[in-house]
């Protein structure tokens, strides 16, 4: 008998002040069963902070084809392909060869580990940037997941703030690699 995904409901309110993007969003969010609260609340983040009306999730964990989050173009071309976690070698390259941008949101205590042996494997792709989410921050953020969610996401100067109306949290960023740019 196969699991059946949780369903979760966000109302998202976006004001992010450095892309001038300000927008609500009513989210489904389909957390697989081997999924955790924390990863899922990572999803939603970096939909947040890159949120616009092209983003969408995708099948993710129930499709080995598709990232965790894509953008699209009216073509139906890739512009941007999100991972959440510590994807493999593999995986991140074929999204560098698919999509326009690659973004990887690592999270956990071992990120440093993983990032250490993936590191010089991903080099070459010049569209791929890892960011490093550290692992007290998503855990506060995984404390705010409810089945039904009411978040408010304030991004100005780099600093991301995700609010639940009861706790709020502060998301600092760091990047591990930088996507560089084409000539």
């Amino acid at each position: 008998m196969a699991l059946k995904a949780t369903i979760y409901k966000a109302e998202l309110s976006i004001a992010d002040m450095d892309r001038n993007y300000y927008g609500n969003h009513t989210l489904t969010l389909a957390r697989h069963p081997s999924e955790t609260d924390e990863r899922m609340m990572v999803r939603l983040l970096a939909f947040a902070i890159h949120a616009n009306e092209g983003l969408s999730f995708t099948k993710g964990m129930f499709d080995v084809e598709e990232p965790d989050l894509w953008q699209k173009d009216l073509t139906d071309a890739i512009e941007l392909w999100i991972e959440v976690g510590q994807p493999e070698e593999r995986r991140i390259l074929k999204g560098a060869g698919r999509a326009e941008h690659v973004i990887v949101y690592c999270y956990s205590t071992a990120s440093p580990i993983w990032w250490k042996n993936i590191a010089n494997k991903i080099e070459r792709a010049k569209n791929v940037s890892v960011v490093n989410l550290p692992a007290e921050t998503t855990a506060a953020l995984e404390k705010m997941a409810q089945r039904n969610m009411q978040l408010q996401c304030t991004i100005q100067d780099g600093q991301i703030w995700l609010t639940d109306g009861t706790d709020t949290v502060l998301v600092e960023r760091e990047v591990w690699k930088a996507e560089r740019q084409m000539k």
